[in-house]
């Protein structure tokens, strides 16, 4: 999962410092916004040629990876 998290890049200067694929103007949130609005892998791809499947993978362990995270009850 790191060689996937890897493809992702975060630049204070660009997006306003969002996650973004590659160093491209592509915000992880946007891959992730095509995915919930029931696009598949191939359709994304089809819409933005310059990502890889890869990406979207990346993409989805990023979420994953926010979203995993123990969560502490209070005594």
């Amino acid at each position: 999962m790191n060689s996937l998290i890897s493809r992702l890049t975060t630049n204070p200067q660009q997006c306003g410092g969002r996650p973004c694929i590659r160093g491209m103007r592509i915000r992880v949130t946007d891959v992730l916004d095509l995915i919930g609005n029931g696009l598949s892998h191939a359709e994304i791809l089809d819409e933005m040629p310059d990502l890889e499947t890869d990406d979207i993978k990346a993409a989805l362990a990023y979420a994953r990876q926010r979203v995993d995270h123990p969560v502490l009850a209070a005594a």
